[in-house]
């Protein structure tokens, strides 16, 4: 069973330059890196890594939520990883589910709790810790 984080965080949001528009919480690197180490912890290869980011994401992230994707409302209704490693959120609406990357997900306004998590994941990916 799935422990979900009840507890709503107050975040600021902001537009990462060189992003799709995707909202993220804005962290400092002191909490980025706290967040990066226990998504780590005890994994070695960037694989296990990067399972280890989905874990997170999954056990924090509070689904479902609603996005707008290319002006199209849709809903998220879980996370998953592809065959290459790339953790991506499952997107419905209606009959039709698409898979988009994590990090090109346009979150709304207010953003989910656990959106940190996502916060943490593109710090790793871009190697800044």
């Amino acid at each position: 069973m799935r422990r979900r984080n009840s507890r709503q965080a107050v975040l600021h949001l902001r537009k990462l330059k060189g992003g799709s528009g995707t909202n993220l919480p804005s962290l400092n690197r002191a909490k980025l890196a706290q967040l990066v180490e226990e998504a780590v912890m005890d994994a070695y290869t960037e694989e296990e890594q990067a399972v280890g980011f989905l874990t997170m994401i999954e056990e924090h992230l509070v689904l479902p939520f609603p996005v707008k994707i290319l002006g199209v409302d849709a809903d998220v209704e879980k996370v998953d990883m592809t065959l290459d490693g790339q953790i991506v959120a499952i997107c419905r609406r209606g009959k039709t589910r698409q898979e988009i990357p994590i990090l090109d997900l346009p979150l709304p306004t207010p953003t989910p709790a656990g959106v940190e998590w996502i916060a943490a994941y593109r710090h790793w990916c871009r190697g800044f810790w």
